[in-house]
């Protein structure tokens, strides 16, 4: 027994010295995040011991910099200026501030375009001029060079500081929309290693169509000029990947350096319409951040009565799905971006709705409002006069609400049942297929998000590199114009093992070449629809006619397209309201194996959208939350690390809102209000409850 006891107390000791991984800051952190994006060389004087004391005044606990700082950290050639950074991270420490370092990639410095202008980028527009960002080759050996050595540089000097928690990789990075001839050559590359011989490339393209069929891979011309789509949808594809191996070219480097308890993240943006809006085009979120420890997000989004919470909601959904789990918000407005300046209140509503999506840290960009350039009315948290203000004063309040409720809020997890199927080549490929400004990918994807969101119902966001549909019993597929028979098979499983789903018009209409399947659609889904067409139109407006539906007048109707379905065993839910396309079917409804497919044949208005993803929801086993209530009021739920059901009662609305709470009883984590189930709750104008069961 001694001698076993020794053995065993051998093996800890061993297990201590050699084994033992050192636990990384996401794993032993509790604290809810909250912070900024500061900017030392953007600041009109020196004001970081001011700028510091303001910030542990307010209660800020994070600081994010260096992502920005190219020229200011290294000025001249190989000459680097490090003093800056060492005084801004002792300044931090001392206050107990924490840092997370971006690697400064983003910006080329003057010198750096001077000395090689080859690095510079080139579109169909012809070559990047030096002065604005992300103007440069990801690709190019030349600026990898020079982005390697700042890298290593920057990370040397900051890994041992122990306000160093972790390292953002680059800057919202994307492509670019570069096209010039090295990105081509690698491209020919990818080109050949797919299809081994051009024929073969010609018939999955259908090239041969105008002569532009390749017999040799020397007579491959570029691409900036193509007018096939299929050919264009592929490089567009490239081009994400190599988004995809740039980030994780940095990450090495990085991981490389940086101490065994520093994490890695990027800060992912959605694409762009005004603000932030649906999907990025231009970087596969879900592929690059294999490279990430944990995911992070940019968020902007409108505010006063344009405050919905809707974007706060679609983008945290996706970052939470990303790697499964928690997710940090690097950017959110704080008093906004350009013109509009948040109503009172609405900057807590929106904090603590970041948290109700799964976010562990937010921070505000920038910390203080820029006095000169592009970016001069992106509002920080301080105004121009560097002064606390009223946006200070709430985020003070922020802050203080969540360092007590840490405990309960960091960390929450969800268990969705409900999903959203999107795709970055179904994005592109419709896009190119255009039929109407409502008709984009991100557009009709975002009308059935907004409906689950406004009806309450939480979902997660999937994609081909989600192989495991299972825990689902809801799937909703907007427009999957293009998808690999793998995918579509995984599809049609999920449906045959019990799983619903809700297709749009134009799902499964081509495979993964963008090349229209040979036979009735929508083709790979046809069985499990029950339903197909050969043919289809545009239009402006289609009434409808149904006895299943409820909704009527003006809202049971598409626009923009329809698809002149012949049910072949579905149940039909609603035909055109048309004396020429009166005989077809525009909903179909289809039992199939041990699940159901809904088939919608057109763009639908968001009413009869709303009718739809209901019915969906009932007949898969979807319950909303027992809070009778729908938008103004938006509920999330998660479950915290004490295993309690936290439940989020938010007010999107410049009016008191009442709902009837049905949730188990509970405790509001705000004020320590008990709130009973039965109990008629009135949550005052752009207010919200937390309560923990």
């Amino acid at each position: 027994m001694k001698k076993a006891f020794a053995s065993f107390v051998g093996i800890l000791l061993v297990a201590s010295l050699w084994g033992a991984e050192p636990q990384t800051f996401l794993e032993t952190n509790r604290q809810l995040l909250y912070g900024v994006s500061y900017y030392y060389e953007y600041m009109p004087s020196d004001r970081l011991t001011e700028d510091v004391k303001m910030m542990k005044q307010i209660g800020l606990n994070v600081v994010r910099m260096g992502e920005s700082t190219w020229g200011y950290f290294e000025p001249q050639d190989g000459k680097f200026n490090t003093d800056y950074l060492i005084r801004c991270l002792d300044e931090f420490h001392k206050a107990g501030i924490h840092v997370i370092i971006g690697t400064p990639t983003y910006s080329l410095p003057t010198w750096l375009a001077k000395k090689h202008p080859e690095i510079l980028g080139e579109n169909y527009h012809g070559k990047f001029r030096y002065g604005t960002r992300q103007n440069m080759d990801i690709t190019h050996p030349t600026y990898l060079y020079y982005a390697e050595r700042v890298i290593r540089k920057m990370v040397e000097v900051t890994a041992d500081h122990p306000a160093v928690i972790g390292y953002q990789l680059d800057n919202e990075t994307k492509q670019y929309d570069n096209w010039n001839d090295h990105v081509q050559g690698l491209f020919l590359q990818h080109l050949k290693d797919r299809f081994k011989n051009p024929e073969a490339m010609n018939l999955a393209f259908g090239l041969h169509q105008w002569s532009n069929s390749v017999h040799t891979w020397e007579d491959m011309p570029s691409t900036i000029a193509a007018v096939n789509q299929s050919l264009l949808c592929e490089f567009e594809k490239f081009q994400r990947s190599l988004v995809t191996r740039f980030l994780a070219w940095q990450a090495d480097i990085v991981r490389s350096l940086k101490r065994p308890d520093q994490f890695i993240i990027q800060n992912f943006d959605a694409d762009w319409k005004d603000l932030s809006h649906g999907i990025n085009s231009k970087v596969d979120h879900f592929e690059a951040s294999a490279a990430l420890d944990i995911c992070g997000i940019d968020i902007y989004h409108h505010v006063q009565d344009k405050l919905d919470g809707m974007m706060i909601g679609m983008l945290g959904d996706l970052s939470r799905s990303n790697k499964n789990g928690n997710y940090f918000v690097m950017e959110a407005s704080g008093q906004n971006m350009f013109y509009e300046l948040a109503y009172p209140k609405q900057l807590r509503l929106q904090a603590f709705s970041h948290i109700a999506s799964g976010a562990n840290m937010i921070a505000y960009w920038p910390w203080h409002s820029i006095h000169n350039g592009i970016e001069m009315y992106c509002k920080g948290l301080l105004a121009h006069d560097m002064e606390m203000n009223e946006t200070t004063k709430e985020a003070s309040r922020i802050a203080a609400e969540m360092n007590r409720l840490s405990p309960h809020l960091y960390n929450l997890r969800k268990e969705n049942r409900v999903a959203i199927y999107f795709s970055n080549e179904a994005l592109t490929s419709m896009n190119y297929y255009a039929i109407s400004p409502e008709t984009d990918y991100n557009t009709l994807l975002l009308k059935f998000y907004e409906q689950l969101y406004k009806l309450n119902i939480e979902c997660d966001f999937v994609d081909h590199t989600k192989k495991d549909l299972s825990r689902y019993k809801l799937i909703i597929v907007p427009a999957l114009y293009s998808a690999s028979k793998e995918e579509t098979d995984r599809l049609n499983d999920f449906v045959a093992n019990g799983g619903h789903v809700v297709y749009t018009f134009r799902s499964g209409f081509t495979d993964e070449n963008v090349k229209v399947h040979p036979i009735r659609q929508p083709a790979p889904f046809r069985e499990q629809v029950g339903a197909s067409y050969q043919q289809f139109t545009s239009i402006d407006k289609m009434p409808l006619k149904s006895t299943k539906l409820k909704t009527r007048g003006a809202d049971l109707a598409f626009d923009s397209w329809i698809e002149l379905m012949i049910p072949e065993g579905a149940e039909v839910w609603a035909t055109y309201d048309s004396p020429y396309w009166g005989q077809y079917a525009a909903i179909t409804h289809h039992k199939s194996g041990r699940g159901a497919v809904t088939y919608i044949a057109g763009n639908p208005t968001p009413a009869l959208t709303r009718e739809l993803l209901q019915t969906a929801c009932a007949e898969a086993g979807i319950t909303r939350p027992p809070v009778n209530a729908e938008f103004p009021i938006i509920v999330r739920s998660g479950i915290n690390e004490q295993g309690r059901n936290v439940h989020f009662l938010l007010n999107y609305s410049g009016e008191p809102a009442t709902c009837t709470y049905q949730f188990k009883s509970g405790r509001d984590l705000l004020t320590g209000k008990r709130i009973v189930a039965g109990e008629q709750v009135e949550i005052p104008a752009w207010d919200l409850y937390i309560v923990e069961e």
